[in-house]
């Protein structure tokens, strides 16, 4: 049996997403076409293939018991000197993104993580530091909203690129029957960072 590279995230939805992403490729981020513009919920994390419907059935599980909530970027930061990344600062949503990440986390694929938990979406990672400084600075003043309706669950190919597996909508269950609270459906595509 082998093994996956997979990770789980919110999507930044259109026009957002493409915006961020063609930004990133422009500060000269070799990743920015093979990372869909994110909010990781669980970061890339290698698991045997067998281990895949345990888990598809825990992020159904997690995903029907969750509720839609607002999301709201604000302005850039960043982690540097402790690792090389810009990032736009989440503004509104990150409680709620803190409690689903640990919930992902807690199912049949347990990782642990470098660093503490901190919900952002990356813009540049890893490149010159004059090219980390024009990102920063280029979207200091960037805003978005909208509402979280779901997350997803990538997968990263042999070519680097991270491609939707399947996508896990709040309050229904993509298992069964849908519960009490239905109506939300995933409106967005994105994947995951480093």
């Amino acid at each position: 049996m082998g093994t996956s590279t997979i990770g789980v995230s919110i999507a930044v939805p259109e026009p957002y997403g493409r915006l961020l992403q063609e930004a990133r490729a422009g500060f000269g981020d070799p990743a920015a076409y093979a990372i869909p513009t994110h909010v990781t919920l669980l970061p890339p994390t290698e698991i045997d293939s067998g281990d895949l419907p345990a888990l598809r059935r825990h992020l159904a599980k997690v995903a029907a018991a969750g509720r839609p909530f607002p999301m709201r970027l604000d302005g850039t930061d960043t982690f540097r000197p402790l690792s090389p990344v810009v990032y736009v600062h989440l503004a509104d949503g990150t409680r709620e993104c803190t409690q689903l990440q640990g919930e992902v986390r807690s199912g049949p694929v347990v990782r642990e993580l470098q660093f503490p938990y901190h919900p952002h979406v990356t813009v540049a990672h890893g490149i010159a530091e004059e090219a980390m400084d024009r990102a920063y600075a280029a979207l200091a003043d960037f805003k978005a909203t909208w509402t979280a309706t779901g997350f997803a669950l990538y997968e990263q190919g042999g070519d680097g690129v991270w491609r939707k597996m399947r996508e896990y909508p709040f309050g229904v269950d993509t298992c069964g029957a849908v519960p009490h609270q239905q109506g939300a459906r995933a409106t967005h595509d994105a994947p995951l960072i480093p």
